[in-house]
């Protein structure tokens, strides 16, 4: 038993079983044995690897994106150009290298980093020195915001209930044994799933992000006074269905349960909840669509020039991984925000 399942244990032998939401909360951002608190767990050395980390193309087309987002908005004099969860810094440093030849860009852009973690957060510092740090979204700038959210919403916690006869019941993390163990609490209406008796049946299990429609509200609310645009890749689908709680360690699939604070705990995002909060959107897109219409494979064929041997198969996987609709392709998905009236940007539509 890792010491951070101790203290959950300690605790629900004091006040009783917890939320998923509470549960994952506590496993992710523990000060002190915390999964993102303590760790890098990036790359092959660590337990994932996220697109940024795939290859440079991720980052230079997103970069370039926004950037002609912000061409197609005359240009803001000053302007924040953010990343929630921006992990090693790796999507920012590809996205100021990729626009450096953007006229006027770098000169109007100031990057700010949402980010808790001060072990990420001195990663991050050696690839952009000149960021700002925020503990959460809420105290961005109140000016035009390009921001991108890459793989964050899907580590936000989230609560999983299943329809019963009578209303639903909520998954919960307790103890069997001594060993942590998910239950089910006893059935009651909840009137936040209302909206999804029409689309469900007993015995389907839902998912709910608590704290999704406040940041997505917030960051549409600044894009829509002051301009700007978001870019939110994840994987997940339009509306949740089903229980896509996963932990992963050394790049495997482990018991969420098993190892808390040492294992990546994520679950699919909700699209529908994005749209719902955010106050104009564009139609959600395959990631490997989006990157195919920002030209990401005349990109590779670029940057294939000179490559040989394991250089030349890597730089191939990894076009293939962003894109294929067996890889990422398809299970990520992109979804854009910008301003009432305005435009969506490079690679998204409406």
């Amino acid at each position: 038993m890792t010491a951070l399942a101790e203290l959950i244990a300690q605790r629900i032998v004091a006040t009783g079983p917890i939320t998923v939401a509470d549960y994952m909360a506590t496993c992710l951002m523990h000060p002190d044995h915390g999964y993102y608190a303590t760790r890098d767990p990036f790359g092959q050395a660590g337990d994932f690897t996220t697109a940024p980390e795939i290859s440079q193309m991720f980052g230079e087309l997103i970069g370039l994106s926004l950037a002609q987002a912000w061409i197609d908005q005359r240009r803001p004099a000053k302007f924040t150009l953010a990343e929630l969860g921006p992990g090693r810094g790796t999507l920012m440093a590809d996205v100021m290298r990729a626009t450096a030849s953007v006229t006027g860009f770098h000169a109007a852009a100031s990057v700010h980093f949402v980010e808790t973690s001060p072990a990420l957060r001195a990663k991050q510092a050696t690839l952009v020195p000149d960021a700002m740090w925020h503990d959460d979204a809420s105290t961005l700038p109140d000016a035009p915001l390009y921001l991108i959210a890459n793989e964050f919403f899907d580590a936000l916690p989230i609560r999983q209930f299943t329809r019963a006869a009578t209303g639903w019941v909520e998954h919960m993390v307790g103890l069997t044994d001594g060993t942590l163990a998910m239950g089910l609490s006893e059935p009651t209406p909840i009137e936040m799933l209302d909206h999804r008796l029409a689309d469900t049946q007993p015995g389907d299990v839902v998912e709910v992000c608590p704290a999704l429609p406040g940041i997505v509200s917030h960051i549409a609310g600044l894009i829509d006074v002051h301009g700007g645009a978001a870019l939110i890749i994840d994987y997940g689908d339009w509306q949740s269905q089903g229980d896509t709680l996963q932990a992963l360690a050394a790049h495997k699939p482990v018991d969420p349960l098993a190892t808390p604070g040492d294992a990546d705990l994520t679950a699919h995002v909700d699209f529908a909840a994005i749209a719902s909060a955010a106050s104009n959107h564009s139609r959600v897109t395959p990631q490997g669509v989006f990157l195919e219409r920002l030209g990401i494979t005349a990109r590779a064929q670029a940057l294939v020039k000179g490559l040989t041997d394991d250089a030349l198969t890597s730089h191939i996987a990894a076009h293939r991984r962003l894109t294929h609709p067996e890889e990422m392709g398809n299970l990520f998905k992109v979804i854009g925000l910008f301003p009432t009236g305005g435009t969506p940007p490079a690679g998204l539509t409406t």
